[in-house]
């Protein structure tokens, strides 16, 4: 009986003792290059004990896995913006080196991830390019040289040179052209749309049946609508995201802020258990959504100064602040509202409507109480067969041309004073005219004028309300 227990005991410590020196395997490597950094990550079969170091000049790293083996191929990086290669190296059977040369300077920030989702566990490393604050890193030799240069240099020269660079900075000041903020303001500025294309990089949203990614229909649509945006008079689209890189959902908004945004749109592409369910749908914040914002910034208005419709709100007491976050949510909420609603009228035509009217819910991207918002989930990439007019090119921009449509009808009736579209509109009814654009109906251009329906079909002679895009009315005088 005791060599029985024995042998069991050796059996067990021998597969306990392959299982130690077995580790982790790296099962995959995938990377995502936004704007500000480039994501690196690293797919485990557990977690690992790891370390990073950087050279001096900071233009290689070498990252060490301890207790991995390597199970996945490294992919090569031609033309990456930041990655010039990727070597390995197993030290030894416990233990992979991995080292990067880089084609720029960078900073690194790593950590691991549990499971989540379609993911098991994650090594990440963040390499963020070195800002402008950041002292570049010059080999000697340059300064040297600097130096030996600037001693060959009489003190007859340097003053030349002085009074030369003076000259030439006159005539630059001199033949410099009217700086394009000056020419907006002189025309009206451009509305600015903020397109957020849904989900990206490691989280590639929902999954179609025929293996389409949320993230990339989105992100198609999205530079569709960018497209026609700037083709429109007035207007001009920003993309939230580019390409394939995954931003924190309050960071999208943030960047809608940087550009002075005047309405933020987030795209996505919906899914369900059921594959048959079908059609669009259109959402705007909750009344309970818009309530925890408010808290959110208020709550923090004593760190940073954000702003709210232009106004600081860290220098007011509660009582001001809430009631001026209030005032700024109210009206949001009314232009986001109305823009969601004639987007729907518009998705129509593009296809099934799930919801006919416009839903509420507590989306985080839509939060931003200064800028009005809407999220289209535009199709359910679940069902089949929207799922392939979703790869549909065709399709891609008739969803781009719906979204257009909404925001579009919304600014022509009441665009910002300081706007293009604003100064167009008074041109327009210089001498009682007004030139019909897409969507307009005679009630509402009535409404507009404050004269009344029949007087206004009266005096341009209109037997019935069918009017056409680009015919002139005369508007009647004001009783």
């Amino acid at each position: 009986m005791k060599k029985l227990l024995l042998l069991f005991s050796l059996l067990f410590y021998s597969l306990l003792s392959e299982s130690v020196v077995a580790g982790a395997t790296i099962n995959g490597v995938r990377s995502w290059t936004a704007p500000e950094r480039t994501r690196l990550v690293f797919d485990l079969s557990e977690p690992v004990k790891y370390k990073v170091t950087r050279a001096s000049n900071s233009f290689s790293l070498k990252l060490l896995i301890s207790q991995s083996r390597l199970k996945a191929e490294i992919p090569a990086f031609n033309k990456h913006k930041v990655i010039s290669s990727i070597a390995t190296n197993p030290l030894n059977t416990k233990s992979v080196e991995i080292r990067f040369k880089l084609k720029k300077a960078v900073k690194v920030k790593s950590f691991q991830l549990d499971p989540g989702g379609r993911y098991g566990y994650r090594l990440v490393l963040d390499l963020y390019e070195r800002e402008r604050g950041d002292k570049p890193y010059k080999p000697k030799a340059a300064k040297k040289q600097t130096r030996k240069s600037h001693q060959k240099q009489t003190p007859a020269a340097k003053v030349s040179k002085q009074i030369l660079v003076k000259k030439e900075t006159k005539a630059v000041k001199q033949e410099q052209p009217v700086p394009p903020a000056a020419t907006k303001k002189m025309r009206g500025r451009d509305l600015v749309i903020a397109i957020d294309a849904g989900h990206g990089g490691e989280d590639s949203g929902a999954k179609g049946n025929n293996g389409t990614y949320e993230k990339d229909v989105v992100l198609e649509i999205a530079k569709n609508l960018k497209k026609l945006l700037d083709k429109e008079g007035g207007m001009r689209g920003v993309l939230v995201r580019k390409s394939d890189y995954y931003i924190p959902l309050r960071k999208r908004m943030e960047i809608a802020r940087k550009h002075h945004a005047d309405f933020f749109v987030s795209i996505h592409a919906d899914a369900f258990p059921d594959s048959s369910a079908s059609g669009s749908s259109v959402y705007v914040l909750s009344n309970k959504g818009a309530s925890s914002e408010a808290a959110h910034w208020l709550a923090k208005r004593e760190n940073q100064a954000d702003l709210v419709g232009g106004v600081s709100l860290d220098d007011k007491d509660d009582v001001l602040a809430s009631v001026l976050l209030d005032l700024s949510q109210a009206a949001t909420r009314q232009v986001s509202h109305e823009v969601a609603q004639m987007t729907v009228r518009n998705l129509r035509k593009a296809g099934k409507v799930h919801f006919r009217e416009v839903q509420k819910a507590g989306f985080a991207v839509l939060k931003s109480p200064d800028i009005p918002s809407m999220l289209v989930e535009v199709a359910f990439i679940s069902n089949p067969m929207e799922e392939k007019r979703l790869r549909d090119q065709e399709h891609q921009e008739k969803f781009a041309q719906a979204i257009l449509a909404g925001i579009r009808r919304h600014f022509h009736q009441a665009p910002p004073p300081d706007s293009w579209l604003a100064m167009r509109h008074k041109r327009k009814i210089r001498g009682r005219q007004y030139v019909i654009e897409p969507g307009d109906t005679l009630s509402e251009i009535a409404q507009r004028y404050q004269v009344s329906l029949s007087r206004l079909k009266d005096l341009n002679q209109l037997g019935q309300n069918d009017i056409r895009a680009g015919q002139v009315l005369k508007i009647p005088a004001e009783s």
